[in-house]
């Protein structure tokens, strides 16, 4: 995905003139005040991790997924990994609300991506989601500012502290220009289930390798089951690496909406299938356990050793290939092609709420216009009565139905194929124009799903196409 990146703001002369005038000051309240500058508490490196990793995704346009490993690398402990995670999620899910209460208490709005404004937004997020201690919230952070940016944050954190009307909503209220675009495209309703959505820890989705051996797994884990070869966790487990199963290679984890696209081929009999964009490797997997020779493709080379890991884990087989899909061309045609294509990633804004604020319109453009491209070439590897199909984790109709569209208009030798229904959970519909678009209401009252986009068509000879 291409970066995004913010200007820093210019530095005025009066911050740093606040900051000499407030050297008296700063040593008068560290007399008066037990938490002083130099009493750094403990949690202070989890604070200054998810203060970089804020910065780096709200400055920066970067992934969380793609920063977080290097930034919190020097963090010992799980725990506080996890703790990095969980405060830097919190802002991001909540940081449209978290900003109307600082803007509620100072006289003018902080510049959105002043350092002040950030540690605010992790003060109060430690207060208001995780339920921190107030004191305990404030003092873990203050000391990652210095001068006037502290007593600014000590001060309008004091003031809501001491308000007792403060409080988030019961769901997050969407970036506006988020809102604004997902309700010209879906409805108001769509926007409410996707701030529902938002609140909530998603739920972890496994696919199992013998789809015959849903019953005994979803009653191993204790979870339940959406269709065959799916079990849900249930909210509270063990570490996924200590549930039962998983050393013997019997599941993984994918999203109930990400498992489709594979489902939707079926039995592969020894056919072969293309899996492009490939990593990590959930629909090679599928694939493999459902009887296609796959080869797998994918610029990503340590993420193709993952997937490569946890073949071995499955005891499945793939051949794996490292390659750009603009320079790489196969052997021969193939039975089917799977192309899950690089996208703006907005439909999987439950686990990873940074595409909120990363995704704008030139971003979508940009990613449809790859994704025609890719399914340009893709096409021309199918062979004749083959089927390819195209999806994206994406809620823009510029990466779904557009782009399916134009492919249509270009493309006589391929149909829509009708979808079967019993190959889908119930609550996940096919739409009249014969693909999949999966909204965050598909299944709400069962924990929500991924959103996506499917199209699945099958390839005539030029004499069927006309």
């Amino acid at each position: 995905m291409s970066e995004i990146h913010h200007p820093r703001p210019k530095r005025k002369d009066k911050q740093t003139q606040a900051r000499s005038q407030g050297g008296r000051a700063s040593s008068a309240s560290q007399k008066r005040n037990p938490q002083r500058k130099d009493a750094n508490p403990i949690g202070l490196p989890v604070r200054q991790a998810a203060l970089q990793l804020l910065e780096a995704i709200l400055r920066q346009g970067l992934p969380l997924e793609q920063v977080i490993g290097r930034i919190t690398q020097g963090l010992k402990q799980p725990a506080d990994r996890s703790l990095v995670h969980a405060i830097v999620a919190s802002v991001l899910r909540w940081r449209t609300d978290i900003d109307a209460l600082i803007d509620s208490a100072t006289a003018k709005p902080l510049a959105d991506d002043v350092k002040a404004r950030m540690v605010l937004r992790i003060a109060l997020a430690q207060k208001l989601v995780l339920k921190q201690p107030a004191h305990v919230a404030i003092a873990t952070v203050l000391p990652l500012v210095d001068g006037g940016p502290r007593r600014l944050v000590h001060g309008v954190y004091g003031t809501l502290d001491r308000r007792e009307d403060v409080a988030l909503p019961e769901y997050p209220t969407l970036p506006e220009e988020t809102a604004w675009r997902w309700k010209a495209a879906w409805g108001g309703i769509m926007v409410d289930k996707a701030e529902q959505a938002l609140a909530e820890q998603p739920p972890v989705d496994l696919t199992l390798r013998n789809p015959e051996k849903t019953d005994h797994w979803a009653k191993t884990l204790e979870g339940s089951s959406l269709i065959a070869g799916h079990v849900r966790l249930p909210s509270e487990h063990k570490m996924i690496s200590e549930l039962a199963g998983y050393q013997e290679g019997a599941w993984w984890v994918q999203d109930i909406s990400a498992s489709l696209p594979a489902r939707l081929l079926g039995k592969g009999e020894g056919q072969q299938v293309l899996d492009l964009c490939a990593a990590p490797g959930g629909k090679t997997m599928q694939l493999a356990s459902q009887g296609w020779q796959v080869t797998a493709v994918d610029i990503a080379a340590k993420r193709l050793e993952r997937l490569s890991e946890n073949l071995k884990r499955l005891h499945l087989e793939a051949k794996i290939v490292t390659a750009n899909l603009a320079d790489y061309t196969p052997k021969d045609k193939v039975d089917a092609v799977l192309l899950d294509a690089p996208c703006s990633a907005s439909g999987i804004f439950r686990r990873h709420p940074d595409v909120l604020y990363r995704v704008d319109t030139t971003i979508i453009k940009q990613m449809a216009e790859q994704q025609k491209k890719l399914l340009e070439r893709a096409a021309d590897w199918v062979k004749i009565g083959g089927k390819l199909i195209y999806a994206v984790c994406s809620l823009e109709p510029e990466e779904g139905e557009e782009v399916v569209q134009a492919f249509l208009k270009n493309h006589p030798d391929y149909r829509l194929n009708m979808l079967d229904p019993a190959l889908l959970p119930p609550g996940i519909i096919p739409t009249k124009d014969r693909w999949l678009r999966i909204l965050p209401q598909s299944i709400t009252e069962k924990g929500g799903n991924d959103g996506f986009f499917i199209a699945y068509f099958t390839r005539y000879s030029e004499k069927e196409a006309h």
